[in-house]
């Protein structure tokens, strides 16, 4: 048995990030991406997307309008370039700190948008079935790189 004396991503010395994933958390992280893109193009106005586009003014449909005229093109873009961001490098073995706090955003979407897909709640056990462990997995990659964007070991 060989013990481990990172976790599976940390920050080196020289300020990047290393990436020890096996090859089933890097295959999801390539993937998902793709998948939510392309989910966000057929079904824009899905109940999981609204979780990824809050309304800045709920009660005011006019400032509401008027707000997603002027930057709801740039909301967009900037989630579809995170998702980018980390399908080209979920295979990376270092990151920078720009790329792994594109990942820690990037897989907040994937999981809000699986998370209303699969009604996960806080108040609730989880069934355990493959569409939930995807979503416990996730998690766990986005714990490892808030750990490592704040210095936890």
């Amino acid at each position: 048995m060989t013990l481990r004396r990172h976790p599976p991503l940390w920050r080196a010395k020289d300020g990047s990030y290393h990436v020890e994933l096996g090859p089933t958390e890097r295959a999801v992280l390539r993937e998902l991406p793709e998948q939510l893109r392309q989910a966000v193009s057929a079904n824009p106005g899905d109940e999981a997307f609204r979780r990824l586009f809050p309304p800045a003014y709920a009660n005011d449909p006019a400032a509401e309008a008027e707000y997603r005229k002027l930057v709801g093109h740039e909301l967009s873009e900037e989630k579809l370039l995170a998702l980018e961001t980390l399908a080209k490098t979920a295979d990376a073995e270092k990151l920078t700190e720009h790329e792994l706090d594109t990942w820690m955003r990037a897989l907040n979407d994937v999981r809000l948008w699986l998370g209303t897909v699969l009604d996960v709640t806080e108040d609730e056990d989880m069934p355990d079935d493959p569409p939930h462990a995807l979503y416990h997995m996730l998690t766990w990659v986005q714990s490892l790189a808030v750990d490592a964007l704040s210095g936890a070991k």
